[in-house]
């Protein structure tokens, strides 16, 4: 009988770890947008850690690990930190990360300009079709802005 239980063991502990770095990996590509009006990003896990950032609302953030009600994330411009979970979302956003984006009135550069945004702004993401995302920004309404201009979702 321990003949029999022995393999199994190894097995047991190679899917065990599987599934956690499998599961690691899935969660470090989640994203996460910021749910309240302001959040502190701060240096450790936890309100005792200093703030290094504070974000507004829709921001959006890669999850890249997660310690009890703590998340540790990752921004546009590479800049990691840690945010309370209970304060974010799963609500889709971008951010521009080019200087100036054109937002249009359809996803195609055919499509009239609507407005310009700039770098760092934050838009409601709504749909995505091939290179173009549909996005809602807080003074221009919706449009399309090309998806290599932009950051999240």
């Amino acid at each position: 009988m321990p003949e029999k239980i022995l393999p199994i063991i190894p097995r047991v502990a190679t899917v065990a770890l599987a599934l956690l770095l499998s599961t690691g990996s899935a969660f470090a590509q989640s994203m996460v947008s910021v749910k309240s009006q302001m959040l502190n990003m701060r240096e450790g896990p936890g309100t005792r850690h200093p703030v290094i950032w504070q974000l507004s609302r829709g921001y959006p953030l890669q999850v890249v690990s997660r310690q009890a009600d703590w998340l540790k994330v990752k921004d546009f411009e590479g800049d990691s930190g840690w945010v309370s979970r209970s304060l974010t979302a799963a609500t889709p956003h971008h951010v521009v990360k080019a200087s100036k984006a054109n937002l249009r009135s359809g996803p195609g550069t055919k499509y009239r300009v609507k407005g310009s945004m700039a770098y760092g702004e934050t838009l409601r993401t709504l749909q995505k079709q091939r290179q173009w995302v549909k996005v809602r920004h807080e003074s221009l309404g919706e449009g399309w802005v090309s998806r290599q201009l932009l950051w999240g979702w």
